[in-house]
């Protein structure tokens, strides 16, 4: 079969997509990732040579202002067009979407054209895009369970994350408690303006590693002068021995990144970017929290709260009570039952 696979904006949507689309060209099918012409979207699939990458000229829609809303919908009749001639040509059998306002042309293509339509959705809020396309898919597949939303023909199968996300060694420093920060590749300005200061308070022995984002770092080092135990990059091209080699990560509470955190048996210090569309990544981070594998710190709190937040899990030692639990969804295998699903539906 053909499989077109549309997602855009952040690594949240395309890591994801990508999963999937490598274990459909791992069961002999063809695979197109559309996506919008993005740096983050080549870069995830520089290893996949397999996979066909096609482009239309997309922005966001909502965070957005008037002018670049009304020139996103003043495009969308195009944009379904050039799709519909994309499908036709490849002789597409199914698409599915990942989120992103990409999301919109290719799934009405899609039913101009009577294909199949498949929604994958990775947060505890379903967004925007991916709520019109869920309106018209065959199934909508869910990477944690929705916050007050009873979506019909959906199931929970988590989201798709990249084989290296699994265990593999074990703590050998008795010593200190590990601990990575993570902004993701951008960094995050509250976690670099703050938790240097925080953390250089903190009485118990800890080894930090902190990714900060690019062009940040030199300004990171000094706020951490005076404190051993660290280790400042940009970016860290192994986010999974990062969090195998951490007690515990400290984060945004992105869909990817908690999945990734989870799946590799570490809990989270959680604080969710106020400003997230629909508030998802509080959203998220609630729903960590109520299974027992995170605590969230608010940024409205203030930085006492943060502090007295860090001290209650390493004094309380919550990490060790995190790495202990199971958690309930497989995000390992969701690729894999994902596309299993796909291909059983299609052979009825």
């Amino acid at each position: 079969m053909n499989i077109l696979i549309a997602a855009a904006k952040t690594g949240g949507h395309i890591y994801p997509a990508v999963s999937v689309g490598s274990e459909f060209i791992h069961n002999n099918h063809n695979v197109i990732f559309l996506g919008s012409n993005n740096t983050i979207e080549k870069n995830a699939l520089k290893n996949q040579p397999n996979i066909q990458y096609e482009s239309i000229p997309m922005k966001g829609f909502r965070g957005n202002g008037l002018v670049s809303k009304l020139s996103v919908l003043f495009n969308l009749p195009l944009n379904i067009y050039s799709l519909i001639k994309l499908i036709k040509k490849n002789n597409v059998d199914i698409v599915i979407v990942f989120g992103g306002f990409i999301t919109i042309p290719a799934s009405f293509a899609a039913l101009i054209l009577r294909k199949p339509i498949y929604v994958h959705e990775q947060n505890t809020i379903l967004g925007s895009a991916n709520k019109i396309s869920s309106f018209f898919s065959k199934k909508n597949f869910l990477g944690m369970p929705l916050h007050n939303n009873n979506l019909k023909k959906s199931e929970i199968v988590g989201n798709p994350i990249r084989n290296s996300f699994i265990p593999l060694i074990q703590k050998k420093d008795n010593e200190n408690v590990h601990i990575y920060i993570t902004g993701g590749s951008q960094g995050a300005k509250y976690l670099n303006d703050n938790l240097p200061e925080v953390l250089k308070d903190i009485k118990h022995p800890v080894f930090i590693k902190h990714q900060c984002g690019s062009g940040k770092k030199e300004e990171v080092v000094k706020l951490y002068e005076g404190f051993g135990n660290v280790e400042v990059e940009e970016f860290f091209d192994n986010p999974n021995l990062l969090i195998d080699w951490s007690d515990f990560v400290i984060s945004r509470s992105g869909a990817l990144s908690l999945s990734e955190t989870m799946s590799m048996n570490k809990g989270s210090l959680m604080i969710p970017l106020p400003n997230a569309i629909d508030n998802h990544q509080f959203f998220n981070a609630k729903y960590i929290e109520e299974k027992g594998m995170g605590i969230i710190h608010e940024q409205k709190n203030g930085i006492e709260n943060l502090k007295a937040v860090i001290n209650l899990i390493l004094n309380e030692k919550k990490y060790l009570v995190w790495q202990k639990r199971n958690f309930e969804i497989n995000h390992t295998d969701a690729a894999k039952n994902i596309v299993s699903s796909i291909l059983n539906q299609s052979t009825k």
